[in-house]
């Protein structure tokens, strides 16, 4: 009966020993270590010029601050919010927050277990929660001092909140108040405040900008307005003059005006409209700085509604140097970073000095340098735009060989010569990470045909070298990478700038597979149009012509259509070919269909490339193909699933499968529901599990011409049964269905069957336990795999002897389930190296005495065999125990954190419900489950990748990759700190002394006070010499405390009851000694309303008895007994 329970029981995984927990700690350990990339959905900026800081908000409630590079601060603001606007207390390490609620919140950046943490310490939220439109923040303006903030309205009202309490200040600036000084031509309702600027010299003085075009300066000490200006046009920004004798106004119709401070009856200039004299949009924000030569003046927008007024453009303007920044995505905001600001206090400034532009970006941000000639951009050691075109795939590579490290950058270094050579203006922090970093390299395919090498090494990920294959192909492809950038037009000045461009020339270029050999600095790259392009690494820039050799993988069916688009084609003649990877030879897959897998053998110098219709073998050393595989159904002569009536018949057949299932799951709940009213001790299947076990499928017959074929679904069998029983159906058992899901076969028919899913290439036991041979591995969508034999020519006949490739096995899994990975272990449960790893020591040699097995993973379930025999050595059903759906898997080598020389090799996967799993192997023992992507987060799980070290990456949105790790030793996070000076910060202020209770009086009669003793087991008080003892004192409290319970709530009351004895005990030495005896009893007692139903099991008692003994010596004793 024992077995019985245990083989058809409840799914249990095996309890671990307290050596592996122990272990387990060392090796594994789930971390969401940092954000590479751009932050999502950019809504503010601001800068310290003191510490050097960079911080930017996003509408999802995500507060950034940067420094030098790895100097990296994140927080997320509590609730479902978005960051307006961003102010640094300069030199203070501290920031305010502007959110989307109408509340401020006051960050602090501070030391934490020897690092920098960023962390929220004040809350404002008094607008918010009055909830008036006419306190919603329009606008703020923080002092110089960094000690006030002056909030602007929507009703026109200004208040004042102290930044050292974050509380408001009783003065409030009144609209009406102000509006007693107008001049009685402007009488009307001034409108919301759009703007507070304080005056460069006298700080009690602002100018205060409305949106109807009225600017007050308000002298904020005598509170008064001491000069109004009035403007026709609809108010937007104002900026001071470095002087303090005059400002400039911006404004709706794409004008700003320059008002002389002592003149308010006119402008000191007319209204300016740069891009005039037709009507222009808006100048969103303005900023005047002064410097040595001509003053600065830059503005956003501005640009004429009718030609140009889709531009996002920033405009620089120093006297004849006018350039019109050009950018692909919305500006949201720019900075100017300027010398005078980052001068310590009590230096004389004589100009502004700008010399690096911010600019804040939808999609990206870009610095720009002022003080060199042409205003060349900043190179950017993090903040890139990583998807400047989509991203469609991604590889991790880890510990590059430093040669090949340094060729990457030397051509990297070539494609930015037009770039700034100024050092990176963002200095702040230090970076306490070790300096020590292995060589990582994280490939990125783009929509555009690119391929970008990123140094993930460290937490600031920069761009490398960015490959192109446009070039590749005829047309004009490659003539976007070729421009200068400057606009055709004369007027205005465009010139673009900034990476991100969402556009592409041609979809087909779109790259879909990248597989990197750092061995043999091979590339090679699968796109969308079935091009397969292997390139090599060479140092100097040379002239080649790129063989195109066409794969024909549906040659043996005569009938077929294919309706999509027509192949990439190659150029002829040599092409020249800058310093880098270079193309080789093009491998072009017909019909030209997107190449859903690809494998590349760069010892034996194969590759494999697949695509929905079937797969063939290349090799790149003859450049000749050497066999395809049609895998389409012989019905489907389209390789879509479509043909003159088939979409009427395939929709008439999935209503008609709808209806069936639904009866099913209504039939399933049915019976649950009528076990439940049995009450039997069954419990019901969960509502995945509804669906009714498939048919067994169907084993094809062997002929002489058929290789052999295998069910490896069949139930595992023990080893000394015979082989026949492997593929005998397996026994329907009922009292599994109260344990797993029932798995429904997939469709033989479905269109998508025929997609290869996964190729492996792998030497190792075939046909014989003693003679290995290098295999191709192919798993198709349908749980279809193909096992190849193929025969390579020895080294010196490789030239002139042809690769021989043979279909040696085919593997049917049961419910025809996806393969995802197809993979070979040694005895040792070691996976074979990667080509050419050994040669280089990079990996130990294989262990290739016998005793190989093949691990197989579907989209529902982990399977080991036996090479060559295929006997079932393991399972684990994770769709079954579950009900996920596998989605990346890889195979990862965790090392001990303690201890170097100890690893292990493990399946690291990831499921449809974004969960990880890591399972050991041969055993498939889960040892870690975490949650990591939101299910519902379809992209962030198709993105995963795995690095051999532990980590991952995936995309958490289109411009971020957030890195993760599952190693207890390989944790990439920012370790930096931030250093302030001696009194930057001013102190807290102190709280308020709290209330003391007063001591509660014992024996109202004699008037004497008993002190209560106390719970912690401290010195009890002297009592009486007398005996006495106290009553029990109880105090009931509750300790969830709050509201009243509503009906039928469980309340929990502590009661304590304290009881205190004193005896006499008379020593040897005659001394008398009083013996004080404490005891505190606490009691956790669960009551409830009369109405509630209460179970006992819910009514818990526990009792903590603390005893406390003070021993006193009487006057009377002898004072050395006590010693």
């Amino acid at each position: 009966m024992f077995k019985f329970l245990q083989k058809f029981g409840r799914h249990h995984p095996p309890r671990e020993s307290e050596a592996r927990i122990k272990l387990q700690k060392e090796l594994y350990a789930f971390n969401k270590c940092v954000e590479h990339g751009f932050p999502n959905r950019p809504s503010a900026v601001a800068y310290d010029p003191k510490l050097k800081l960079l911080a930017v908000g996003t509408r999802n409630g995500i507060l950034k601050i940067y420094g030098s590079p790895g100097v990296e601060l994140s927080a997320t603001h509590d609730g479902d919010v978005s960051v307006t606007q961003l102010y640094f207390l300069p030199d203070q390490g501290r920031i305010i927050s502007l959110c989307s609620d109408n509340t401020l919140h006051l960050w602090e950046v501070n030391i934490k277990e020897g690092h920098s943490v960023l962390e929220e310490v004040k809350v404002f939220d008094q607008f918010a929660t009055d909830g008036s439109k006419l306190k919603t923040i329009s606008t703020c303006c923080l002092t110089a001092n960094g000690e006030q903030l002056f909030m602007g309205t929507e009703g026109g009202n200004i208040h004042q909140l102290d930044v050292s309490t974050f509380q408001l200040m009783e003065h409030i600036i009144y609209q009406d108040v102000v509006m007693q000084n107008v001049p009685d031509d402007f009488k009307v309702n001034p409108g919301a405040v759009e703007a507070i600027a304080q005056h460069p010299s006298d700080a009690s003085k602002f100018l205060i900008g409305y949106n109807r075009g009225l600017i007050v300066l308000w002298d904020n000490g005598t509170s008064n307005g001491d000069m109004t200006y009035n403007s026709t046009q609809q108010m937007e920004s104002l900026s001071w003059h470095q002087d303090g004798t005059q400002f400039m106004s911006a404004h709706a119709d794409g004008s700003y005006i320059i008002w002389g401070v002592d003149d308010s009856t006119k402008p000191k200039e007319q209204a300016t409209t740069p891009y005039g004299p037709f009507p222009c949009k808006a100048i969103n924000k303005i900023l005047w700085k002064t410097a040595k030569a001509d003053p600065f003046i830059v503005f956003s927008g501005g640009m004429p509604r009718a030609s140009y007024g889709d531009r996002h453009t920033v405009s620089v303007m120093q006297g004849q140097n006018h350039v019109v920044f050009d950018f692909t995505s919305k500006v949201n905001d720019f900075l100017l970073l300027q010398t005078s600001d980052e001068l310590e206090e009590g230096a004389e400034i004589e100009h502004d000095d700008p010399h690096t532009l911010v600019v804040l970006a939808e999609e990206e941000i870009v610095f720009i340098d002022l003080q060199s000639e042409n205003w060349p951009v900043f190179k950017q050691p993090y903040l890139c735009s990583i998807h400047s075109s989509a991203i469609t795939c991604s590889q991790h590579v880890s510990n590059v060989p430093e040669a090949l490290w340094n060729k990457i950058e030397d051509a990297g270094k070539a494609q930015t010569s037009n770039v700034s050579t100024r050092d990176w203006p963002i200095g702040g922090g230090k970076n306490l990470a070790e300096g020590t970093f292995n060589r990582d390299l994280l490939l990125t395919g783009h929509e555009d045909g690119t391929v970008r090498f990123w140094d993930a090494s460290r937490v600031d990920m920069s761009l490398m070298y960015k490959l192109s294959t446009a070039n590749v192909f005829g047309g004009d492809h490659g003539q976007a990478d070729q421009s200068t950038g400057e606009g055709d037009e004369d007027w205005p000045p465009f010139r673009k700038v900034g990476s991100f461009d969402p556009y592409s020339d041609d979809p087909r270029l779109a790259v879909q597979k990248i597989a990197l050999c750092p061995m043999s600095e091979t590339l090679v790259l699968a796109g969308t149009a079935g091009q397969v392009i292997v390139l090599q690494m060479e140092r100097e820039e040379r002239e080649t012509d790129v063989k195109s050799v066409t794969v024909n993988i549906v040659s043996d069916r005569d009938n077929f259509v294919w309706k999509g688009h027509e192949a990439l084609t190659a150029r002829d003649g040599d092409v020249k070919f800058a310093a880098g990877f270079q193309p080789s030879s093009v491998m072009q897959l017909w019909p030209p269909a997107a190449t859903t897998a690809l494998a590349v053998h760069t010892e034996w110098q194969l590759v494999s490339a697949g695509t929905a219709h079937g797969f063939g073998v290349y090799d790149y050393h003859q450049k000749k193909a050497i066999t395809t595989r049609c895998t389409l159904n012989p019905d489907d002569l389209t390789g879509t699933g479509e043909s003159a009536m088939s979409r009427r018949k395939s929709f008439k057949k999935s209503l008609r499968e709808s209806f069936r299932r639904l009866r099913r799951r209504r039939s399933g709940d049915k019976e649950s529901k009528g076990s439940k009213k049995k009450k039997e001790t069954t419990p019901p299947p969960a509502a995945a599990a509804a669906a009714p076990a498939a048919k067994e499928e169907t084993k094809p017959e062997e002929g002489a011409e058929q290789p052999p074929v295998t069910d490896l679904d069949a139930p595992t069998t023990p080893v000394t049964e015979s082989p026949k029983k492997e593929s005998t159906p397996a026994t329907p058992v009922v009292e599994s269905k109260s344990v797993e899901r029932q798995i429904e076969a997939r469709s033989i028919d479905d269109s998508m069957a025929s997609m290869v899913r996964y190729l492996y290439f792998a030497d190792t036991f075939l046909v014989t336990p003693t003679s290995h041979t290098p295999t191709l591995w192919a798993g198709t969508n349908c749980g279809v795999i193909y096992v190849y034999s193929i025969t390579v020519p020895a080294d010196d006949k490789r030239a002139d002897e042809a690769v021989v490739c043979q279909l040696a096995k085919e593997i049917h899994l049961k419910h025809r389930a996806p393969v995802l990975s197809i993979s070979v272990i040694d005895r040792n449960a070691q996976p074979l190296p990667e080509p050419l790893e050994v040669q280089h020591e990079r990996a130990k040699a294989p262990d290739m005495t016998g005793q190989h097995q093949l691990v197989i993973v579907s989209e529902e379930q982990f399977k080991i065999f036996n090479l060559p025999y295929l006997k079932a050595m393991g399972k684990e059903k994770l769709t079954a125990h579950d009900g996920a759906r596998i989605r990346k898997v890889s195979f990862v080598k965790f090392r001990s954190r303690s201890d170097e020389n100890y690893s292990e090799n493990n399946l690291a996967c990831l499921t449809n419900l974004g969960d990880l799993h890591i399972f050991t192997i041969p055993f498939l023992r889960r040892q870690l489950k975490s949650s990591v992507v939101r299910k519902e987060d379809i992209s962030g799980i198709q993105s995963c990748i795995f690095a051999k070290n532990g980590e991952g990456f995936y995309l958490s949105s289109s411009s971020e990759y957030t890195r993760f790790s599952l190693s207890a030793r390989n944790v990439t996070e920012p370790m930096c700190a931030l250093e302030l000076k001696d009194g930057m910060r001013p102190p807290p202020p102190e709280p308020e002394p709290e209330a003391v209770p007063a001591a509660e009086e014992t024996g109202a009669e004699g008037g004497e006070e008993a002190a209560a003793p106390t719970a912690e087991g401290g010195d009890a008080e002297t009592q009486e010499k007398a005996e006495c003892e106290v009553e029990p004192e109880t105090t009931d409290q509750v300790a969830a405390g709050g509201d009243a319970p509503a009906e039928g709530d469980i309340i929990i009351e502590s009661r304590q009851t304290t009881t205190m004895t004193t005896t006499t005990v008379t020593t040897e030495e005659g001394a008398s000694v009083q013996k004080t005896t404490v005891i505190t009893s606490e009691t956790l007692e669960t009551s409830a309303d009369t109405s509630a139903d209460i179970t006992m099991d819910s009514v818990k008692d526990f009792t903590e008895t603390k005893t406390v003994e003070t021993t006193e010596i009487s006057a009377g004793g002898d004072a050395g007994a006590a010693e």
